[in-house]
């Protein structure tokens, strides 16, 4: 198992296509351990009680303003006791641009400044969603992921069972790879878990006598994606006729990741079944299921009904008889 528990700062400057304000600081060893970002608005006139230096730091429009009404060794003051307590970086939003005398305070700290164009309250809802994700718990299975009719399909199994080749004949059926062979999943939230690949095996698939083929390069761009929730979970497993396997489908199963449930399917495997054509069945019957419409409870109320109807037109039978 494994935790993220921060992100390299180079990677947000690359991720929101910041523009370094202070090149001379190596940024490369710089970390971001939190996902809330701060407004330095109180600090800006001089209540530090319970700031938050480990944040983001935000500089907008309306900071920039209150700082312009300050004389200069008003703003140098500030300046200086802001930049003594080591935050992360300085964000400069809406078109605003850090002063000299900023940038020589953040030189002698450390302290690298960045400047955005975008407006702060975007800026600041973009960077904690994606922070949220960086920095989710994580964890690393054995599986395959796939996009089928919308729905992030986790399956899983013992090696060699037939996981890529099921992948295979989706993605030929115009379904998307997001992941095969081995999952990233980060809970991004109490109900939401998201899938993704490795950089190193990111759009490859392994199929046992072939090789690794790349299905970007050969089935297109619209074969794969990045990301996606994962929404039911199919585990392959070796037939075994001895076993007694849900027919009916009335009671949902789930497994648990990061303690989150998802609901898990287990598919026997035999000669002859179509694997690709019963994970898109198991997809839509699962989106169904979220829409409020249940295919076994329907049947199950028919023979219900049935059975009511049936012992109604006995009872009316026997008293007659009598």
């Amino acid at each position: 198992m494994n935790t993220q528990s921060s992100v390299p700062l180079e990677k947000l400057v690359q991720q929101m296509k910041l523009v370094n304000r202070t090149p001379e600081i190596d940024i490369t060893k710089k970390k971001i351990l939190t996902t809330e970002i701060n407004r330095p608005a109180l600090q800006l006139t001089g209540y530090f009680d319970y700031f938050d230096a480990d944040r983001i730091q935000i500089i907008g429009y309306v900071e920039y303003t209150y700082l312009e009404t300050k004389t200069r060794e008003e703003r140098r003051q500030i300046y200086e006791k802001l930049l003594s307590y080591k935050i992360p970086c300085l964000v400069y939003t809406s078109r605003t641009i850090p002063g000299e005398d900023l940038l020589d305070f953040a030189r002698k700290t450390g302290t690298p400044v960045f400047t955005t164009d975008r407006a702060t309250s975007p800026f600041m809802a973009e960077v904690m969603r994606w922070l949220n994700v960086e920095l989710a718990p994580c964890i690393t299975i054995h599986g395959v992921l796939v996009d089928v009719y919308g729905e992030g399909i986790l399956i899983t199994g013992e090696s060699g069972i037939g996981k890529s080749e099921a992948a295979l004949e989706l993605i030929k059926r115009g379904h998307r790879l997001i992941t095969d062979d081995v999952v990233e999943i980060r809970r991004v939230s109490d109900t939401t878990l998201v899938g993704t690949a490795p950089d190193i095996t990111r759009h490859f698939i392994e199929l046992r006598g072939i090789g690794i083929i790349n299905v970007k390069t050969l089935f297109g761009v619209e074969s794969v994606k990045d990301t996606a929730n994962i929404d039911l979970v199919i585990k392959l497993e070796e037939w075994d006729k001895d076993k007694e396997y849900d027919r009916m489908g009335l009671e949902e199963e789930y497994t648990e990741f990061l303690g989150n449930k998802v609901t898990c399917h287990s598919l026997p495997i035999r000669p002859g079944r179509n694997l690709a054509v019963i994970v898109e069945a198991a997809a839509v019957n699962h989106r169904q299921k979220k829409m409020g419409y249940n295919a076994a409870k329907e049947l199950y109320n028919r023979v219900q009904q049935g059975l009511m109807e049936s012992m109604k037109k006995r009872q009316l039978e026997e008293g007659e008889e009598d």
